[in-house]
């Protein structure tokens, strides 16, 4: 039986930043891969200069489609939309605007994710923790729409019509752009003898990572292939952007891995290397 991995996002674009080279590692394993976007980023900004025109706004939605078809494509994965309209990022004080992700009741937010488990069924499922990663409303209710999702897709009493019920396996949190990745690379990069643009983050960073890392998966073969499909959502994502500027080299040697925390099943007192560990179909 083929296993069955699921991740969850907000945007497109978050699943090319956010684990993609451990997706990638996976499908090309045989694996059947599979992200959920909860929205179609709507109300994204555009973030690369060269793409900053009138035409890339008017026809910004269908865009990021073509973005996510062609990142996805890179990746070796599928993709599902989930039909949620991005809330955008409002200012302090500002409402959220009306019928986005954000505003809905959690169980109507949370139902195509729980037609969509019940429909694939998959073994792991990966998401944000309770911060969002960033506070970012849509980050945040993804964290919260894919909890109520793990939960509620086993019971038949819930959300009825929307399939026969399915329990994944285990629940991982996303861990990777930590501080203690960005400092690793900060400092491999200087013994280097090489400028790091990492310095600038670490000041804005948190001084300790609240998560802790349960799982490491290695990955470093499909680091490129990650930047690859990053640089597919061309609106988001400057390739001038310092996420770019360090070494790959560099990155395989100190930090070859994608790190995750177990949040379900509680984890045992070693180290996993593997996200499927435990897990028999």
């Amino acid at each position: 039986m083929t296993l069955r991995l699921l991740s969850v996002h907000a945007h497109p674009d978050d699943e090319s930043s956010k684990g993609a080279a451990t997706l990638a590692r996976y499908a090309a394993e045989g694996i059947d891969v599979l992200v959920a976007t909860c929205t179609g980023g709507e109300r994204g900004d555009v973030l690369n200069p060269a793409w900053d025109t009138a035409e890339t706004w008017a026809n910004l939605p269908a865009i990021r489609r073509r973005e996510m078809a062609a990142a996805a494509e890179v990746l070796g994965v599928r993709q599902r939309f989930l039909g949620l309209v991005d809330s955008g990022l409002p200012a302090d004080g500002e409402p959220l605007p009306e019928g986005c992700f954000a505003a809905l009741p959690l169980a109507e937010a949370a139902a195509p994710l729980v037609a969509l488990i019940r429909e694939f069924r998959p073994h792991v499922v990966i998401t944000y923790d309770k911060t969002g990663g960033y506070p970012h409303p849509d980050h945040i209710r993804t964290h919260e729409v894919t909890v109520e999702a793990f939960s509620a897709a086993a019971d038949p009493a819930r959300y009825p019509g929307s399939g026969e019920p399915w329990r994944p396996h285990k629940l991982y949190y996303q861990a990777t752009l930590s501080r203690a990745w960005f400092q690793a690379l900060h400092d491999a990069t200087l013994a280097a003898g090489l400028e790091s643009s990492m310095g600038a983050v670490l000041d804005e960073l948190p001084a300790d990572d609240e998560l802790t890392v349960t799982t490491k998966i290695r990955c470093e073969a499909f680091f490129a292939t990650r930047d690859r499909a990053l640089l597919a959502h061309a609106t988001q994502v400057d390739p001038a952007h310092p996420f770019f500027a360090h070494s790959r080299e560099i990155e395989r040697q100190v930090w070859p891995y994608e790190d995750y925390h177990l949040a379900h099943p509680t984890p045992g007192p070693d180290l996993e290397d593997d996200l499927f560990t435990g897990v028999t179909p």
